[in-house]
């Protein structure tokens, strides 16, 4: 027997935490993008400046608007490297802090 009902709530609500997790990084993901497509190739260090500015203004000014949220550099590099992982940036060859698009 079972007096209490079975907490759907809390599979609910890891769910939207998931769900809020992925378009947080579908975002930065496509903020790096974004940033590198305009510049061809940036230090990863200045990269992660740019992108951590444009989370705390609210947009980078080339059609991408988007309410602010926090970022830090831990979540902007877990990105970078993601998309490392996946060929959608390279890293020079005699340079490799320095990325490319």
């Amino acid at each position: 027997l079972r007096l209490l009902p079975q907490q759907t709530y809390l599979r609910a609500e890891m769910a939207a935490a998931g769900a809020a997790l992925e378009r947080k990084r579908n975002l930065l993901c496509c903020l790096i993008t974004r940033v590198l497509k305009a510049e061809q190739q940036l230090h990863v260090d200045n990269l992660v400046f740019r992108v951590m500015d444009a989370c705390q203004k609210g947009g980078l000014g080339l059609g991408l608007q988007f309410l602010s949220f926090c970022c830090d550099s831990v979540d902007v590099l877990s990105c970078v490297l993601h998309l490392l992982n996946q060929g959608y940036l390279r890293r020079q060859q005699g340079r490799p802090q320095v990325l490319e698009y």
